[in-house]
């Protein structure tokens, strides 16, 4: 068993943050890492829908975490209607790193530095069980999908 010191210091400050939110899923190691859904849906044994995929994009001057499905694509221009905004676009690596302090493909939905204006997608409201990055492509945990929108604070919002 993984103890919250053996964890990766990223992952060890999603620990924490998801104890802080009285959530009480605990953070997985993979032996491979699990960079995109379908992956970590693999090596979890669920279905790709049931992983919440850690998006950031650019919007409006700010970063955006969008909260979605394995199974979904976003589409960013739907999306920014929805949320009124001018645009959404992929962020590059270093925004994605400074906003979360996280690499891509590991990039959990807390444990940044500040936070993140989120959407999280309706679609995951399916699945009884959840499954998201710990802030490092190795790690993952469960949660629900209500724990992931008080997590978030994230405002819910079809994405695809």
């Amino acid at each position: 068993m993984t103890t919250p010191a053996d964890l990766h210091p990223r992952s060890r400050l999603v620990h924490d943050a998801l104890r802080e939110a009285g959530i009480s899923g605990e953070i997985v190691v993979l032996p491979d890492a699990a960079s995109t859904a379908a992956l970590a849906a693999a090596a979890l044994g669920v279905e790709v829908g049931a992983i919440a995929n850690s998006l950031v994009f650019w919007s409006d001057g700010e970063p955006l975490l969008v909260m979605t499905s394995g199974a979904h694509r976003v589409d960013t221009a739907a999306l920014a209607a929805r949320l009124g905004r001018s645009s959404i676009v992929r962020a590059t690596v270093e925004q994605v790193r400074e906003a979360t302090g996280q690499a891509i493909g590991g990039v959990a939905p807390t444990g940044h530095p500040a936070p993140l204006t989120t959407v999280v997608d309706e679609a995951l409201a399916a699945f009884p069980e959840i499954w998201a990055a710990g802030g490092t492509p190795h790690t993952v945990f469960p949660l629900t999908y209500d724990e992931l929108v008080r997590l978030t604070g994230g405002t819910v919002a079809r994405v695809d």
